[in-house]
């Protein structure tokens, strides 16, 4: 069982307090419901050896070390291999590189000199696996508290939460749309790669605003295009073979929109354009990739003939 008492005790005294008293029983109603794969995926929990790490480092990646014969090597690898495919990463465990999709650790070196999270209580929305989690640990994040309702990634993230077992990291695996409203209590909120999947972006951006404490920040990565204030593309069908892409606005149009929600000092502190050495196949991820969803004449269009990804990260206060 997954002990959540540990991080109802952080919470106590603060505003998610009361939140936090429901969260034991609530996870144990979810996994008793599941997924039908996620058996499965518990028994390759249930196969990892028993490693001791001596040796973390979350600053310059998610590198753990220690003690492991080449048995063991082999049980970690094999059942890690059991929870693919691996979307974000990397990670480094025991000698075990696991080679995701995305190079995640280049997003955060954009992103990370930007923000100041010591002593921040974070909250990371659509966390995927919980690299970035980790990562914000790395940075000096007070507590980290990571949502996305994908039990393949909840999976992952417990693997790594089996080495790391002291550290004030939890995955759950809830949506935005399940946290009460007007929670009002971290400092620091990140939406990254969440606001082109949903169909109201501006009810998003309520939503991640009601997260946060007076004076808290937002960290918003998402999909946009070249163009002005009013400079919105709305795919008509699929974008990069992804069916769930509803917005994908300017970058001015974006600051736009998060001032149209009541967040002020908007920044925009990065622009990039996604390359297929960021996002690829790899023996982690076996299916189709970045290089696969572009045309092949062209890499600045999609296969459906639309500009190709490119990312922004913007910050901004409550």
């Amino acid at each position: 069982m997954i002990d959540l008492s540990p991080l109802a005790r952080r919470l106590a005294g603060s505003p998610l307090h009361t939140w936090a008293q429901g969260l034991q029983a609530d996870l144990e109603q979810r996994l008793a419901s599941g997924h039908g794969d996620l058996q499965r995926w518990q028994n390759a929990l249930k196969a990892l050896p028993e490693l001791t790490a001596s040796v973390v480092d979350l600053a310059r990646g998610v590198t753990l070390g220690g003690a492991c014969d080449d048995s063991s090597r082999q049980r970690l690898r094999d059942a890690l291999m059991g929870l693919s495919p691996w979307r974000k990463g990397p990670f480094e465990l025991f000698g075990v590189h696991v080679d995701t999709e995305w190079r995640s650790d280049w997003k955060w070196e954009r992103v990370a000199p930007h923000l100041d999270l010591h002593g921040k209580r974070v909250l990371d929305v659509g966390c995927g696996n919980g690299y970035y989690q980790w990562r914000m640990l790395g940075a000096g994040a007070e507590a980290v508290i990571g949502i996305d309702p994908n039990w393949l990634f909840f999976c992952q993230f417990q693997a790594l939460a089996q080495y790391l077992p002291d550290l004030p990291a939890w995955h759950l695996p809830l949506a935005l749309e399940d946290l009460p409203a007007n929670l009002q209590g971290f400092d620091t909120v990140f939406s990254m790669g969440v606001l082109y999947h949903r169909r109201s972006p501006i009810d998003h951006l309520y939503a991640l605003k009601d997260c946060l404490v007076k004076g808290g920040e937002l960290v918003l990565e998402t999909l946009v295009i070249h163009g002005g204030p009013q400079d919105v593309l709305v795919p008509d069908d699929r974008y990069a073979q992804m069916r769930n892409v509803w917005f994908l606005p300017s970058v001015p149009a974006l600051e736009l929109w998060l001032r149209r929600a009541g967040f002020n000092e908007v920044k925009c502190v990065d622009v990039s354009t996604t390359s297929i050495a960021e996002q690829r196949s790899t023996e982690w991820m076996r299916y189709q990739s970045l290089e696969h969803f572009l045309d092949p004449d062209d890499h600045a269009k999609t296969v459906e003939g639309l500009p190709a990804p490119m990312r922004a990260v913007i910050t901004a206060r409550k």
